[in-house]
């Protein structure tokens, strides 16, 4: 029998020191975090009981503390053998800090408890939200409070002080006896923990370069030595000495030539002083209007050293142009947080969407207990939720992420009075937001996006006798009338549900309610019967949803057909019956005819999401991307199978240097676990332009490895290509885990040395994983 080996009980002083030394640093991390002898940071660093909330039988009394990292939060679990990882949780993986009842969880089982004494916090994955009662409101207040400054005051941080910090929670991590001194051992811990395998003989050489005291240990100046070694950046030493004088210092007018040779900013006279005044930490510099190495650094970790033009972070298009002219960032079943056929529906995942810069959700309605409309996918398992909790949420959320209209695409399949009920909180509870006449007596093409600013859009049913939804010719004193029924639920490839819907009968139609007629105005539903014959051209507001397999057909065989239509009209699509585990298809070739509204899971990561927060990143984040002019001219001709037939843009060439990676995540969480990195370059366009390289494998190496690889892409169409960088852990026998990408436009590819900041799996930024490149744009003969 093995005997198991107890840790020796620590002295009362022994006790004391170590609570001394916790102080220490977590009064230092506040002190990095800029948030010195803080009222709310002390509070969470000290702890406090709370109610964790699960249902409305389970409320249990949790200690919740911040940990002296001033980055991750302890919670006390009574789960017999729960590891000490799970009962901890990043101020990283947070997205957002709710006070009251602001939850379906708080709406449900915490009525009973006043407002001012309920939070949640609403994390950046797929986890559950964690609702939380204080008791008391000032203690509420602290928790809400301390972590809204912690989350702002991290994301202020720049690169040099986020790797800082994190550095130091690993040192200390590796510290296991506390001591404040690093053995070799824990050196080498330290190692594996920031992703690194180091051998023995390079470890101990490491080790006894800083050990200037030779005492076995390092300590205070021999562990900055050590770090300094760790984050040195040669490959960025090498540019900056070729620009710098003996001195070590870059003068502005050579900065003004970096930027203009080798960044290919054209504002670099401008931009050269204002970037030494704001990454330059040294004064000496910075009044003598020089950079030094540090500066330098700062700066191409900085948002202006950052692949993606920092000028696209802002609305630059033109934005007064009709509708049917963007690119539409739209979800399909947005109310589903897993799959199409038992996950639950929530209203979480509309607040998910929109604050992703979703522009157009989807509300599939069926008739509900106690006269309500319910929300779920028809014929499924999956849960049900209120149409009027979902209509609040939209108004809540509509416009905090972007003010351009939103548009709410209804599949209606409710009886007339509960369409009535539909109809009825729409207007009550949206109120103004609610578009309910044409803007400007606009009735003969789509208004702009900035006319429809704050507004919320209908698509659905219209009463055919009243003709014109903008109201022309219309008859208004029809009361109800039988339309078509489309049903996307009735197309899901499942045998479940076709036996549903056979023991139901379905109808091919359905009677449609005067009032919820009434609420659609731009966005007619109709039926597709082919492109519009010239001589009898359809009206502008009527507008067809396609499956993605009939849309794809139209787009390999009338491209330009469908994008003269597009020009116009407005064309959803939506995935296939098929995808039930709601995977997505590739938004790329309908964007390419110019459809607008191309529906997507917003709850499920992978490549073709990936694609399309990279598109709409674009453009300030507003959810709406203008088209490119060869996709609204009226005369055009182009068709995106046969580029070579015209001018659609200059061609160019794209020269790219993977350079090096830094901070590479850990996908293994094992202690021994060290990533495999390479990285694969992926062009997505039109089909001349696709394409995919990779470099080789950096073994052992995720926190700074280094590749120096130059790869060349010919680009037929930069209008209409994305770039997408993919970091991945190699694995020989199996699937290569994913580490990171980052995805972006081809037009928002700024030149020169450039930092592409990691996303993880589900487009949140990791706080210091990046890729070093280079980039050059030439334009092709």
């Amino acid at each position: 029998m093995q005997c198991i080996r107890r840790q020796p009980k620590r002295s009362a002083s022994q006790e004391n020191i170590l609570r001394e030394q916790s102080r220490r640093v977590a009064a230092l991390n506040g002190i990095r975090l800029g948030l010195k002898d803080d009222k709310d940071l002390k509070f969470l660093l000290k702890g406090s009981q709370l109610l964790k909330v699960k249902s409305g039988s389970w409320r249990k009394e949790r200690f919740y503390k911040l940990q002296e990292d001033c980055k991750t939060i302890w919670q006390e679990s009574k789960k017999m053998l729960r590891s000490p990882e799970s009962q901890i949780f990043s101020i990283e993986d947070i997205r957002d800090v709710r006070s009251g009842h602001k939850t379906e969880g708080m709406e449900k089982y915490a009525k009973d408890v006043p407002e001012y004494r309920c939070f949640s916090i609403i994390f950046k994955d797929q986890r559950k939200n964690l609702d939380l009662i204080a008791s008391s409101e000032d203690d509420a207040n602290h928790w809400i409070s301390g972590l809204a400054k912690i989350i702002a005051h991290s994301n202020s941080m720049n690169q040099k002080q986020k790797l800082q910090h994190w550095i130091h929670t690993c040192l200390r991590k590796a510290d296991k006896n506390k001591d404040n001194k690093m053995s070799l051992k824990e050196l080498k811990d330290f190692l594996k923990e920031v992703n690194i395998e180091v051998d023995d003989y390079h470890a101990k050489k490491i080790f006894q370069h800083c050990d200037k005291s030779k005492t076995e240990a390092l300590e205070d100046d021999e562990i900055e030595e050590f770090y300094k070694i760790l984050t040195e950046r040669k490959e960025i030493d090498k540019i900056f000495q070729k620009y710098s004088d003996a001195e070590g210092f870059m003068s502005c007018q050579n900065l003004v030539r970096f930027l203009y040779e080798t960044q290919q900013e054209e504002d670099a006279v401008v931009a050269a002083p204002a970037l030494i005044q704001r990454y330059e930490p040294n004064e000496r510099a910075k009044r003598g209007n020089a950079m030094t190495k540090d500066g330098f650094l700062m700066y191409l970790l900085s948002d202006d050293g950052n692949i993606f033009n920092s000028s696209h972070r802002k609305v630059y298009q033109d934005m007064t142009q009709p509708l049917s002219h963007y690119l539409v960032s739209s979800s399909h079943n947005t109310y589903l947080m897993e799959d199409q056929l038992t996950g639950p529906s929530s209203t979480e995942a509309y607040i998910r969407a929109l604050t992703k810069g979703c522009r157009c959700v989807e509300l599939d309605c069926w008739d509900g207990p106690n006269s309500e409309p319910v929300i779920y996918h028809g014929y499924t398992l999956t849960s049900k939720i209120l149409f009027s909790d979902v209509i609040k949420a939209i108004k809540n959320y509509a416009f905090k992420t972007s003010p351009y209209p939103v548009i709410i695409s209804l599949e209606n399949h409710c009886s007339v009075d509960q369409q009535k009920v539909m109809a009825h909180h729409m207007t009550t509870i949206l109120q103004d937001m609610l578009l309910v006449a044409p803007v400007d007596g606009n009735k003969s093409q789509f208004p702009s996006p900035e006319q429809l600013k704050g507004k919320i859009l209908v698509k659905g049913k219209k009463l055919s006798r009243q003709e014109d939804p903008t109201g022309a010719n219309g008859n208004n004193n029809l009361e109800a009338e039988d339309v078509s029924d489309e049903d996307e639920a009735a197309e899901i490839e499942d045998e479940s549900v076709k036996t549903e819907i056979q023991q139901k009968g379905k109808s091919d139609t359905l009677k449609l309610a005067k009032e919820l007629s009434d609420t659609v105005v731009y966005c007619k539903s109709v039926h597709f019967n082919g492109f519009e014959d010239p001589g009898h051209p359809r009206a502008f507001y009527e507008m067809s949803s396609f499956t993605e397999s009939k849309a794809l057909k139209l787009a390999q065989e009338s491209g330009t057909s469908f994008i003269h239509h597009n020009i116009r009209h407005l064309s959803r699509i939506y995935p296939a019956g098929w995808r039930t585990d709601s995977s997505n298809y590739n938004p790329i070739d309908l964007w390419n005819v110019g459809c607008q509204i191309v529906a997507l899971n917003f709850q499920t990561a992978g490549t073709e999401m990936d694609v399309y927060q990279g598109r709409f990143q674009d453009n300030g984040f507003s959810g709406y991307v203008l088209k490119p002019e060869f996709l609204r001219d009226e005369q055009t001709k182009f068709n995106p199978k046969s580029v070579t037939e015209g001018t659609w843009g200059t061609k160019k060439k794209l020269l790219l240097k993977i350079i090096s990676g830094q901070q590479l995540p850990k996908v293994n969480k094992s202690k021994n676990s060290i990533v495999d990195p390479k990285v694969t370059i992926e062009i997505h366009g039109v089909q001349q332009d696709n394409n995919k390289k990779q470099t080789k494998v950096i073994e052992n190496n995720g926190f700074n490895p280094k590749w120096d690889e130059e790869f060349t892409f010919d680009i037929e169409i930069p209008a209409l290509a994305l770039v997408r960088f993919v970091v991945e852990d190699f694995d020989m026998s199996t699937k290569n885990d994913f580490i990171g990408q980052y995805t972006l436009p081809f037009t928002s590819l700024k030149q020169g040395y450039r930092h592409i900041h990691l996303l993880t799996k589900n487009g949140d930024p990791y706080s210091s994983s990046t890729l070093f490149v280079y980039i050059n744009i030439q334009d092709c003969d």
